[in-house]
């Protein structure tokens, strides 16, 4: 009977991943990682389309080349009177741009994935136009984030603990007992994403995105804020609201659990520290998400001085 709940559950979650709309190609163009691409964040798209990379250097290049560049140059060898010689040039689509179309800097993009591995679909970029939420929206991120091939690497890894831990004795030891753990920590981890990403905020009209504060603020005031999040999110219309989506799916997510966990794996201590574990482990992720961009862009401004250098050494060289 386990068997086939869990061969069913994951045949069901990777079919509906297979027929769900992708992402936006404007939220998640690529990412900030050495896979060498990065995300625009979620900006608002006319159609849906598949998930794209593009070139991380050249991109990083028109970011970096628009905070020192004033005006635009007029085409070389030409004439001041071709006309639009001084207008702008048309904007780059691999670049992500605000909500007034100005590239945004590096310390405010959200990677779609962080050091090239974990999915950031649920961020926005600071000051970018994100995605209006909705039923499908909400649906398609929240398929990619359960079906993510990452999501199966953390569950063998958190299963493996669990059984080498002996957090629940009657779910037993060895093989059988890393099976018992697996296919019930899959279904935690999708009704949780189903429940806080798609059917409470869609019901509700509740946007839990993480929105990162940004380098404008002190260290000590992105940490409070961050731990803020889990209690705070937004409406649709942008308000403030308390989290009612984010932290009733995790509630929610612990009652289903009594359904295909033993008895003893179901008291209220035990789904009260499990309801803990899994604010933490979101407290820590979005500290990351709102730290890491400041961490990526230091890096990649310092290699590009690095560059730079050997470069011009390299030329005197030849000089």
């Amino acid at each position: 009977m386990r068997l086939t709940i869990a061969a069913v559950s994951i045949g069901v979650a990777l079919s509906v991943r297979a027929g769900a709309t992708p992402i936006p190609n404007t939220m998640l163009i690529a990412h900030l990682a050495p896979a060498c691409t990065f995300a625009s964040g979620d900006s608002l798209a006319d159609s849906d389309s598949s998930l794209t990379g593009g070139d991380f250097s050249a991109e990083f290049d028109h970011v970096l080349e628009s905070d020192s560049a004033d005006e635009p140059q007029a085409p070389s060898g030409g004439s001041s009177n071709v006309p639009n010689a001084g207008a702008h040039p048309a904007p780059d689509p691999s670049v992500p741009v605000d909500a007034n179309g100005n590239p945004i800097p590096l310390e405010r993009v959200q990677p779609q994935r962080i050091l090239g591995f974990m999915p950031n679909f649920r961020s926005v970029s600071g000051g970018s136009k994100p995605h209006p939420p909705g039923w499908k929206y909400n649906f398609t991120v929240a398929t990619h984030q359960a079906t993510d091939y990452s999501t199966f690497i953390f569950l063998g890894l958190t299963s493996l603990s669990a059984e080498g831990l002996d957090e629940h004795p009657a779910l037993g030891k060895g093989a059988s007992g890393f099976y018992a753990y697996t296919w019930r920590g899959f279904l935690d981890k999708t009704d949780g994403t189903y429940l806080s990403a798609w059917l409470l905020p869609s019901l509700i009209h509740e946007d839990t995105r993480f929105y990162a504060l940004g380098n404008e603020h002190s260290i000590p005031i992105r940490a409070l804020y961050v731990i803020s999040r889990q209690a705070v999110a937004k409406t649709y219309g942008g308000r403030q609201t308390p989290n009612i989506a984010g932290l009733g799916g995790k509630v929610l997510t612990q009652v289903v659990s009594r359904q295909y966990y033993p008895k003893s794996a179901t008291t209220f201590p035990v789904l009260a520290e499990k309801f803990g574990y899994s604010v933490m482990r979101d407290v820590i992720f979005s500290s990351i998400r709102e730290f890491y961009p400041d961490a990526a862009a230091h890096f990649i401004r310092k290699h590009r001085e690095k560059l730079a250098k050997k470069a011009a050494v390299q030329d005197a060289a030849t000089h």
